[in-house]
């Protein structure tokens, strides 16, 4: 199964770049776990700790505003869900609830974080990529605040 973990991450714009070493050990803390159409994986304001790679399917991030709940960003295959992990104090930010069935590989952030003390190198490709997750979500929610407000 690890292997199975392992060629599915490589295969995404995620681990692009990564070293086959450091792509081997974040398949080893992953698990595979099936959601639902419109089954919630995490809710606004959620303290838990985990970080999703969606495999198949697609995954409506949306964010709650006085008229319920507004979707943000669609996620879809090679997406990643859940970089608050990586501070501790930080709860979640949106809810994310699949469209149709998904699929995803979920990591333990805490278990990730250990590791990225552990080895300064894979820690820095790690937070790069969650960087960069984090820069997208941030123009994707610009983005639909400016077509909120242009109505």
């Amino acid at each position: 199964m690890g292997h199975t973990r392992a060629t599915a991450l490589r295969e995404l714009a995620f681990a692009e770049g990564m070293e086959p070493g450091h792509v081997d050990r974040l398949a080893a803390m992953a698990r595979e776990v099936g959601f639902e159409a419109n089954q919630v994986i995490f809710r606004e304001g959620d303290a838990e700790k985990q970080f999703y790679v969606v495999l198949s399917g697609k995954v409506a991030l949306e964010m709650t505003t006085l008229s319920g709940h507004v979707r943000v960003q669609t996620i879809e295959e090679g997406g990643e869900l859940g970089w608050s992990f990586l501070l501790p104090e930080t709860r979640r930010h949106f809810r994310a609830r699949a469209l149709d069935r998904v699929r995803t590989l979920v990591f333990d952030g805490g278990e990730i974080l250990k590791v990225c003390e552990a080895d300064p190198v894979f820690g820095c490709q790690l937070t790069k990529r969650l960087l960069a997750i984090v820069s997208g979500r941030l123009e994707a929610t610009r983005l639909r605040l400016l077509d909120t407000y242009r109505s």
